[in-house]
Order: structure tokens, then C-alpha cells, then sequence
């Protein structure tokens, strides 16, 4: 995969995402997991668009951590709305695997990048 086509793929993550939150229910505990699954889950596209601008390679993996982090993070809220039947699990499942995809992904290239192959 290259950058533009990961480029695509967390923003389209993104929306996904978004779409995901307008689904959820309106009560407390639904509004605290939509908050931070939005969070996470537009950072790691935010991020990941940030790391192409990367001044160093340094700079570019710390990004790609970030990424990592955030959408790891996605996957435990979605992980949550499943395990709380806030959502249908096949409404959440093609998400949360895309999060899965998109951390190993991330994994894979701060290993790359570290020469850690």
C-alpha cells in the first residue's frame, strides 16, 4: 500500500467513524464513548496526513506512533459500544476490523521505518 492510497483509506476511516457516532444513542454513557471515539478515530487520519510532512525521520515515525495510538484507541471504543449493545455488533464489526487493519499497518511501518524489519 502506498501513502496516497493509506492517505484515502484513514480518511475514509475517518468518515466512517463519524457515521458510526451519529448512530449512538443519546444517553450519557453513549455520548462519553462518541466523544472519545471521534477523537481517536479523526486523529489517526489527521496524523497520518501530518507524518507525510514529516522534517525528519523522526519526526515522521513519532507521527506514525500517534497513529497507532489513536487508532488502537478506536478499536477499545468500538469495542465498548459492542460490549454495551449500544450498536448491533454488524453494524460495528467492519469498523472495528478496519481499526485492527489500520493498527497493524501502522505497527508495521514505525517497524520498517526503525529498520526493524
Amino acid at each position: 500500500m502506498d501513502k496516497e492510497e493509506l492517505r484515502r483509506r484513514t480518511k475514509a476511516f475517518s468518515l466512517r467513524v463519524l457515521k458510526l457516532i451519529r448512530a449512538l444513542p443519546r444517553d450519557v454513557g453513549a455520548k462519553a464513548v462518541a466523544g472519545q471515539l471521534v477523537r481517536a478515530g479523526m486523529s489517526a487520519g489527521a496524523n497520518y496526513r501530518a507524518s507525510l510532512r514529516g522534517r525528519s525521520r523522526a519526526e515522521w515515525i513519532s507521527k506514525l506512533n500517534t497513529c497507532l495510538e489513536e487508532s488502537d484507541e478506536s478499536e477499545f471504543w468500538m469495542e465498548l459500544i459492542i460490549g454495551d449493545g449500544m450498536l448491533p455488533a454488524k453494524r460495528v464489526v467492519p469498523l472495528l476490523k478496519e481499526a485492527g487493519e489500520l493498527t497493524a499497518i501502522f505497527a508495521a511501518a514505525i517497524k520498517t521505518g526503525r529498520g526493524e524489519n
